[in-house]
């Protein structure tokens, strides 16, 4: 589903990643560890290719770094589901609009949209904040907006880069028992995150970027 082959990235000659490989299947929950600093995140924008490599090869489904064009890279993300550490949730619009933007800019019709939602803030536990503004909800909440919004184009993974990382243990272990909820349902997930107690929470494959390589380890 996911394929990295021999890929290295650098900025400015200092190598982030180096000749790397590594797959997740379809329905896959893996885990992604590592220092801040390491090189997930540049990891997870390889995926949806807001980078390309400078050698090696990234495969996400249909699509492939070294033949993608540029105005297919949209559809390629509509794909995926991206959960980012900060929220960038719309401070002007409820919970039911800022789930809905990503499907407005898509075009898609208004009875389809309704369906959706309701169907995705029902799997994060929020159909009774749909009116909510951001500033109404707890932290945990605003992030399960952040997750219902990635999940409504229905996309086959869910990368969650740190969702956890502004949220204090408990909503933490909220925000990971939502995501192996969604896994169970049958969409892959991958988690990065330097949080180690989740890690092992999840009971997932585990991916350890260090010194500029990856590789699979069976604990931490």
């Amino acid at each position: 589903m996911i394929t990295l082959k021999n890929v290295t990235l650098s900025f400015n000659a200092q190598p982030i990643l180096s000749n790397i490989s590594m797959h997740i299947n379809s329905g896959e929950f893996v885990s992604l560890i590592g220092e801040s600093g390491i090189g997930k995140t540049t990891l997870l924008r390889l995926i949806y290719m807001d980078l390309l490599p400078n050698s090696g090869m990234v495969t996400v489904g249909k699509y492939n770094s070294l033949v993608i064009k540029q105005r297919e890279i949209p559809y390629l993300r509509r794909t995926l589901g991206v959960v980012f550490q900060d929220f960038k949730l719309l401070e002007d619009r409820n919970v039911f609009e800022n789930v809905a933007f990503p499907l407005h800019v898509t075009g898609v019709k208004r009875h389809e949209i309704q369906r959706r939602i309701v169907r995705v803030l029902a799997e994060v536990g929020l159909s009774h904040k749909r009116g909510a503004m951001p500033n109404e909800l707890s932290g945990g909440e605003q992030q399960r907006v952040v997750i219902a919004r990635a999940l409504v184009n229905e996309p086959f993974i869910l990368l969650a880069d740190e969702p956890t990382g502004n949220l204090d243990p408990a909503l933490a272990n909220e925000i990971l028992d939502v995501l192996l909820q969604i896994n169970s349902r049958g969409t892959a997930v991958l988690l990065a995150t330097h949080n180690y107690d989740l890690v092992r929470r999840s009971g997932s494959r585990i991916l350890q970027i260090k010194d500029t390589k990856i590789k699979e380890i069976e604990s931490i």
